[in-house]
């Protein structure tokens, strides 16, 4: 198996760390997608990353679908089983991602307009979100045990992610998540592999 990656992107370190964890054998393989690379236009039509490639060339793309596939082929290795604890874990990856959605888009708001031509009310709509989002984790962090499952890894891809992107503008009034990547890296001592 593949799974086609761009190291800063979080979906994408969300889904390798998750493969790891899971022991999912895959060749991860590092792509620059505004190359539109060969490979990964061939296996994923939209050219986006993590993409996902079975032995028999099975394309799976969009992190959470392969998040779904890892557990699945893993023997439920990365989802609780208890039908109310896996919705747990589902709706804060669904929080996390969507945390990155919107850092996304104030960084290519950013990264591909003329600076006369950024948009500052999308911007602060977007960071906005993310606040309230924030706020959410804060006040309500999911337990972290021995075991973690895929909410918390999209978490843990989200903060190195936003860290990345927006050092020093998110920790305020947040100590929790602050100290989240310690306890999550004390769960998955594999975490400093997916650093860069």
């Amino acid at each position: 198996m593949k799974i086609f990656y761009s190291p800063a992107s979080p979906y994408s370190t969300k889904v390798r760390m998750a493969a790891h964890y899971s022991g999912l054998d895959a060749e991860h393989i590092a792509v620059d997608t505004t190359a539109d690379p060969a490979e990964l236009i061939a296996a994923n039509p939209l050219g986006k990353i993590p993409t996902l490639v079975t032995d028999s060339g099975l394309a799976v793309f969009d992190s959470r679908a392969i998040m779904q596939f890892i557990d699945r082929e893993t023997g439920r290795k990365l989802y609780p089983r208890a039908s109310a604890k896996r919705t747990e874990a589902e709706v804060l990856e669904a929080t996390a991602d969507g945390i990155c959605d919107c850092l996304l888009a104030i960084v290519y708001e950013k990264r591909f307009r003329p600076e006369d031509k950024v948009h500052q009310p999308w911007i602060d709509r977007q960071w906005g979100k993310v606040e309230r989002a924030l706020d959410l984790l804060e006040g309500n962090m999911p337990r972290l045990g021995k075991k973690p499952h895929g909410g918390h890894f999209a978490l843990a891809a989200m903060l190195r992610y936003i860290e990345l992107r927006f050092a020093g503008q998110w920790q305020r009034g947040r100590p929790k998540l602050k100290r989240y990547l310690a306890k999550f890296e004390a769960a998955f001592p594999d975490y400093s592999k997916f650093k860069d």
